[in-house]
């Protein structure tokens, strides 16, 4: 069953826990441009390619600036396709890796592919620890 509009702008809300300026000061660094998956599928991103999740990144920049008062009459077709992506991906991954935050370290955590590739797509799991 597909879910609603609603349900989709809530779930992005609550998993997308990284303000834009944090989420543009993560994705400027080496390791957000090294996590991820290449656009081309090849698993590995190329020098000077952006992945899957870093362009994520970027689009869900583009969302919270926009409507930075969440009012979900201002998203746009387009926004709300990105943000089921989003939702979707973080449900998926926290639900998998989150018995990490229970038995690593935060210094530890830093330093998985799992917390970098999702703060590629907003969510800091650190934050919710």
């Amino acid at each position: 069953m597909t879910k609603s509009d609603e349900q989709v702008i809530e779930e992005f809300n609550d998993y997308v826990n990284m303000t834009p300026d944090e989420l543009r000061d993560w994705l400027e660094t080496e390791d957000s441009q090294s996590a991820g998956w290449s656009k081309d599928n090849s698993g590995k991103v190329g020098e000077g390619e952006e992945s899957v999740g870093h362009e994520s990144g970027r689009k869900i920049i583009d969302i919270l600036e926009r409507n930075p008062k969440k009012d979900p009459s201002k998203y746009t077709d387009e926004d709300l396709q990105h943000m089921r992506k989003v939702a979707a991906y973080c449900a998926r991954h926290t639900k998998q890796e989150g018995h990490m935050l229970d038995e690593k370290s935060d210094e530890e955590l830093e330093k998985t592919k799992s917390v970098r590739s999702l703060r590629n797509w907003g969510h800091d799991p650190l934050k919710t620890k």
